[in-house]
């Protein structure tokens, strides 16, 4: 997605050799013309799926894939929640998660009333390091005995292992701005 990866030079920030920093548009600051372009791009790639939910992580993945679930007929949008709150059901679906970013682990949940044997979910978030957010919502979603249809990726970095984890799990991929690497302050896509 050519405006995807425009947008990723002209305004990320590689920190180290592993973080790409993209507040200003994607997870800070929200860009909604580029989330639109993102929303449609998800349709044309998914577009011969049954979607009935879309499911995501908090905080950074619920602006995405509210913007997606209107390409797929204003599907409902479910997140998976990393802290316990008294306002969630006491019956959820766990998985434990790793984030990559934030050097945490996390048990993120999902209230058992929002996910379905019946329902056909796509995965949407907004980036693709380790896989561990990815793997945490396959899990969550098969609990509740749905179909995965996919994931949805903003931004992967090919050089970790992510992909490959989810490949594994049979479920398919699909990212729309692959970097190959963020070495010498510089990104450098597939």
């Amino acid at each position: 997605m050519e405006a995807l990866k425009n947008k990723i030079l002209n305004e990320g920030t590689v920190v180290g050799s592993g973080i790409l920093k993209v507040d200003s548009f994607l997870n800070h600051q929200i860009d909604i013309k580029l989330f639109n372009e993102i929303g449609q791009e998800f349709k044309e790639r998914f577009a011969n799926q049954e979607i009935t939910k879309i499911l995501t992580v908090e905080a950074s993945g619920i602006g995405i894939a509210c913007i997606v679930a209107q390409y797929f007929g204003n599907v409902p949008v479910v997140f998976a929640k990393k802290h316990e709150a008294t306002n969630l059901d006491s019956d959820t679906y766990e998985a434990d998660v790793f984030s990559f970013t934030k050097n945490k682990n996390y048990k993120i949940r999902t209230s058992k009333k929002y996910i379905k044997p019946e329902d056909k979910v796509l995965i949407i978030d907004d980036f693709l390091a380790n896989g561990n957010a990815a793997l945490g919502l396959i899990k969550i979603a098969r609990q509740a005995e749905a179909e995965v249809i996919g994931v949805g990726i903003v931004i992967e970095k090919a050089f970790q292992n992510g992909r490959n984890c989810i490949e594994k799990e049979g479920v398919k991929v699909e990212s729309l701005a692959i970097i190959k690497s963020l070495q010498d302050n510089k990104v450098v896509f597939n």
